[in-house]
């Protein structure tokens, strides 16, 4: 069951770079950003699921907040541009 949402995670994150790359405005590079780090935060949490080790969830949660306050910053820079 964890090889399957392994790779459900690889392929959403390989999805999400492709947004990034492909992305015509800012705010698609944006989207494909935050896809990634959640994908990242996901596979970090399942990887502590699957071995039973917690050691990397609060890098999970640090991430979590990051990417929250950088997504809000860049929303509001978009939002001054007029894009």
């Amino acid at each position: 069951m964890t090889e399957a949402t392994y790779v459900a995670l690889g392929l959403a994150a390989a999805l999400f770079a492709f947004r990034l790359l492909r992305g015509p405005s800012l705010a698609d590079r944006v989207v494909g950003i935050d896809g990634m780090i959640v994908c990242g935060m996901s596979l970090l949490i399942v990887r502590a699921m699957d071995t039973g080790h917690g050691a990397f969830l609060p890098a999970a949660v640090v991430l979590a907040l990051v990417s929250f306050i950088s997504t809000s910053v860049i929303a509001r820079y978009i939002e001054g541009r007029g894009e």
